[in-house]
């Protein structure tokens, strides 16, 4: 759907993006992932034909950005990180604005409008001006906006920033649900966003891609040694020694603990997941386990590696 290749945009002697390439398949939700001032927005705003590349070559659905760009607008809705709303406009009259400058036919704008209000959750507040709204409300209306015209592909930059913690909820379901019938990316440098709503994410840093995969497949390449904590009540002495004995335990860290309870921090050959023999051994020795929790790699571990410096 989407093919970007040895991509590169500078802003006079400065490189904001610097040769990248990738594909955005149908029906993905990809999250694009980096720092503030990684190249993101610039690579959105080169996807929808807002600015044209210094070079490398963008397509979408077969369509050159660059030489095509009013065919490529016709298929991509654009929600960018400043929500392009008229605050003195009533929400219906701003829809029915976008509709017309979308170039939806008049007989067909109604029908439109409403499905858009269903989709959005807007129904409470369409025949108030948007200046009066939220800012979880405005964010809708922006979406709203940005589907009017049934797009193939939705391009958000930064879509939650700024909202409180039920209305980011409500825009990731929103973004779930949208990505069950279009491709979406989803631009943001706030990684629980990604986490919770795309399968595949890009990182970008200093204008290089520097990881490209399925979470899991990232968080898979880039876990270190296996850690595992436990909390049980023992003897004073010995549990460590023991815990050290068991087969492929790198380490055993006593952490502090209260209450006559006892934490300990393993650590582990990579791959090696050892909660059942830890549990078999504290029920040959008699402990009380009280907790045992294995650490996973999230995306947080894999964006601080890859973007740390």
């Amino acid at each position: 759907m989407i093919s970007v290749r040895n991509l590169t945009k500078n802003y006079g002697e400065t490189a904001a993006v610097k040769d990248i390439s990738f594909d955005v398949k149908h029906g993905e939700i990809l999250g694009f992932l980096g720092p503030n001032g990684a190249g993101k927005t610039t690579t959105m705003k080169i996807l929808t034909c807002y600015m044209p590349p210094t070079a490398g070559l963008v397509t979408v659905d077969g369509l050159d950005v660059t030489e095509q760009s009013l065919d490529v607008r016709r298929k991509i809705g654009y929600l960018p990180e400043q929500n392009p709303l008229y605050h003195d406009m009533y929400v219906d009259d701003y829809l029915r604005y976008v509709a017309d400058l979308r170039g939806i036919p008049t007989e067909k704008q109604t029908a439109r409008i409403k499905r858009m209000i269903e989709v959005t959750g807007l129904k409470n507040v369409y025949s108030r001006p948007i200046g009066e709204l939220s800012k979880g409300y405005r964010q809708r209306v922006g979406l709203a906006q940005a589907m009017i015209h049934d797009p193939q592909i939705l391009i958000m930059d930064e879509p939650t920033s700024g909202l409180d913690p039920n209305q980011i909820v409500e825009i990731r379901h929103l973004i779930q649900e949208l990505g069950k019938e279009k491709t979406v990316i989803l631009s943001t440098h706030i990684l629980s966003e990604v986490q919770a709503t795309c399968s595949r994410a890009i990182i970008i840093d200093q204008g290089k891609i520097v990881a490209d995969g399925a979470l899991s497949d990232l968080q898979a390449a880039f876990r270190g040694l296996e850690k595992i904590t436990l909390e049980l009540k023992a003897p004073k002495n010995g549990c460590a020694e023991k815990l050290q004995a068991v087969a492929h335990v790198k380490s055993v860290k006593e952490l502090p603990s209260s209450g006559g309870l006892k934490r300990f921090q393993l650590e582990a050959e990579k791959g090696q997941d050892l909660r059942e023999q830890i549990f078999d051994l504290t029920v040959r020795e008699g402990w009380k386990l009280l907790e045992l929790h294995r650490e996973v790699t999230t995306l947080e571990d894999v964006f601080r590696q890859l973007t740390k410096g």
